[in-house]
């Protein structure tokens, strides 16, 4: 007589290999590399730098509150 098989706990394991696969082609299609991040990081780094260094200081260190509106009527 053949080996008897829990038909529960074979299907749990097919199911726990497909989703491993799924899990794994997922990984390499939106993964990115530490590499990637620091890359990014560095850019967006960059990027402020450049933003900062092109910052108008208000005169005399006061902001200049634009008018209020005054409706006609």
């Amino acid at each position: 007589m053949g080996d008897l098989v829990n038909l529960k706990g074979a299907r749990k394991a097919r199911d726990r290999v497909a989703r491993e696969a799924t899990a794994a082609a997922n990984r390499a299609k939106h993964g990115r590399t530490a590499a990637e991040r620091a890359a990014d990081r560095q850019a967006e780094a960059r990027r402020q730098a450049l933003l900062d260094g092109a910052h108008i200081a208000p005169v005399d260190g006061a902001h200049v509150a634009p008018a209020p509106h005054k409706p006609r009527g």
